[in-house]
């Protein structure tokens, strides 16, 4: 997201597996954190705070895999806070899928591997909570150096905080319940990045109207901007434009509908997939009856500006018939090898799943998962000793035989342990 923006982000405090009302109230507010996440995601938030209040070893690593949950289902940036004690915390929030994880510098060991933490992941990945004004003052150096965010939990200090910070890193403020006017009057700051806390949990259903009321106070947000206005698509008789949707992750095709001026400024304002219905006569909010909500990650027009092709990320099946796509009535099919990558590999380890699940007799498959986890590393390790010797090899064949068996014996430590191509495409995006 630009720098520029002021962001709206809500907070999640994770506590013995549910989500609490906030640091000193552990009230249940849900008991489902990861759709908690997914909720925020879903209605128009920029990013997302989650701070781990839990207690000893134990809970915190059940914390962990909670969070590693919510990085995947929520489809905005992360940031984990809570339970940083040395550089080994900052990593695993890191790895869990978090894009930034946030020191509490009311603790000494945070201040002492500020320096250390940056220069291993990135100034862009680290954030510093804070409560007292003295904190982020006395450590003006080592902020402008290696944080990229400030995170303020005490809103009592915001006014002296935003008179008297002018350093680069913008502050991220925990706010109560405020008045709109308020609201405005805070993003306006120029040391302010966003808000967070209860002032944005309690009306994430109202993010998109309040987005729109920055803009007219003049407050850059995060919106769908379009490069494109209505007229600037050739409509069919009817008025209306075509739309092709495809999943944004699989790129498959989803449905085509028809889009008039209203459904088109709709899906803007809102982010969510809005068409005309033809047969109803009226505007269709993609699963505002079933759930099956369709949210806007990309929009396109084709060369002839008379089609657009949207990718999205798709609530539960995309037809009215209960299937993921509505196309699935196979007309022709001519037999082919599939040869898009992450298809391949998707396919092969969808047949190693199945075979844990359901064990086939004779199948080395099911015999590496009967003999185990050293079993399955054992043969991984044979088989990345057998790419070195093939590399040795001026036949380049060899090597794909090897590689070939070595991705194999992966997919099935993979399947073993839990790990999917998504997560592991996923990290490597990020570095």
């Amino acid at each position: 997201m630009d720098s520029q923006y002021k962001k709206l982000v809500p907070c999640i405090y994770l506590y013995r597996g549910n989500a609490v009302k906030d640091f000193r109230d552990t009230t249940v507010v849900d008991t489902d954190p990861v759709q908690l996440a997914k909720f925020y995601s879903d209605n128009s938030a920029d990013e997302l705070l989650v701070f781990d209040l839990s207690d000893g070893d134990a809970e915190h690593e059940e914390a962990l895999d909670i969070i590693k949950k919510i990085c995947n289902e929520a489809e905005i940036p992360v940031t984990g806070a809570g339970n940083v004690h040395r550089m080994e915390d900052v990593k695993k929030l890191l790895y869990a899928g978090c894009k930034k994880a946030a020191l509490n510098f009311s603790k000494q060991e945070n201040i002492e591997i500020t320096q250390e933490v940056s220069r291993k992941f990135g100034k862009d990945k680290i954030a510093v909570c804070y409560a007292q004004l003295e904190t982020i003052l006395d450590n003006r150096a080592l902020i402008e150096e290696y944080v990229g965010e400030l995170i303020l939990v005490r809103a009592s200090i915001l006014r002296q905080s935003v008179d008297q910070w002018d350093g680069e890193a913008r502050i991220l403020t925990l706010l109560p319940e405020v008045s709109l006017d308020k609201l405005m009057e805070i993003l306006s700051f120029p040391a302010i990045g966003g808000i967070t806390g209860y002032a944005i949990d309690e009306n994430v259903k109202e993010l998109p109207a309040i987005k729109s009321l920055c803009q007219g106070y003049g407050i850059k947000v995060n919106t769908l901007d379009s490069a494109f206005q209505w007229k600037d698509f050739k409509k069919n008789e009817q008025g209306h434009v075509t739309v092709v949707t495809q999943d944004y992750k699989t790129d498959e095709v989803l449905m085509v509908a028809y889009m008039d001026e209203e459904a088109y400024e709709t899906t803007l304002r809102t982010g969510k997939m809005t068409y005309y219905s033809r047969s109803r006569k009226e505007l269709w909010v993609k699963g505002e009856t079933s759930g099956h909500f369709q949210y806007v990650k990309s929009l396109t027009a084709d060369c002839d500006m008379d089609a657009i092709l949207a990718k999205v990320s798709q609530v539960g099946a995309a037809c009215h018939t209960g299937n993921r796509s509505c196309f699935f009535h196979e007309i022709y099919r001519k037999e082919y090898e599939e040869t898009n990558p992450l298809r391949a590999l998707e396919s092969v380890m969808g047949v190693i799943k199945e075979r844990k699940v359901h064990p086939k007799e004779g199948s080395y498959t099911n015999y590496l998962f009967d003999k185990g986890i050293d079993k399955i590393l054992k043969k991984l390790g044979e088989e990345a000793t057998e790419i070195v010797i093939a590399s040795k090899n001026p036949n380049p064949n060899e090597i794909k035989y090897e590689i070939s068996d070595f991705l194999y014996h992966m997919m099935v430590l993979m399947v073993e342990k839990g790990v999917s191509w998504e997560e592991i495409l996923e990290e490597l995006a990020k570095r």
